[in-house]
């Protein structure tokens, strides 16, 4: 499996809880997500580095930003991928995030990765530690933080409700767990 390293500790949780012996995990960097135009060529090395020695390979990434060019190259290479435009959407499970999407057309959303990495992968990136006067600019048309919670960690929501009070956001929490990603991986057993 090629996937994002920002999936990487809810796949192992995944593979360890089904005992998915199987199935081997290559992570490409997380930070890609800030560039989402190394996503594609990422994953195309990736897939001809790893193609000889297995039988079939998954593509553990959403959309994330390649305006469809991921899924043409997976469809072009022969592999299958996890579908949805995002990871909050196939966390939360298509249908689900689908429903929630006109009432949450102003929300920010957070993982469990995100939560953890908030600094690393939001706050520093968008030069808010540098800069604090350019939250309105990036957030002032968000309402709320909607964290997608992967576990039920008391420390995570803690971390994430302080997510939204630096960003001056109301706070909303909604338990996914594994949500599509695990049915992605299941029929692979």
């Amino acid at each position: 499996m090629i996937g994002c390293g920002a999936l990487a500790h809810e796949i192992l949780a995944l593979k360890s809880l089904n005992g998915w012996s199987h199935l081997d995990l290559t992570c490409l960097p997380a930070i890609w997500h800030n560039h989402p135009d190394r996503i594609v060529p990422g994953v195309r090395d990736a897939v001809e580095r790893h193609r000889e020695g297995y039988d079939s390979i998954l593509v553990a990434y959403a959309d994330c930003g390649t305006g469809g060019a991921l899924a043409r190259l997976c469809t072009e290479m022969g592999v299958a991928m996890i579908a949805g435009p995002h990871c909050y959407a196939f966390y939360d499970g298509l249908a689900s995030f689908d429903a929630h999407a006109e009432d949450e057309i102003t929300s920010f959303y957070l993982t469990d990765f995100l939560t953890r990495q908030f600094d690393a992968f939001v706050w520093r990136p968008l030069g808010l530690d540098r800069h604090p006067e350019l939250i309105e600019a990036y957030f002032g048309n968000y309402e709320r933080l909607v964290y997608l919670a992967q576990t039920d960690d008391p420390a995570l929501d803690l971390a994430a409700q302080r997510c939204a009070e630096r960003l001056g956001l109301a706070y909303a929490r909604r338990v996914t767990v594994y949500g599509d990603l695990e049915t992605f991986l299941a029929p692979r057993r």
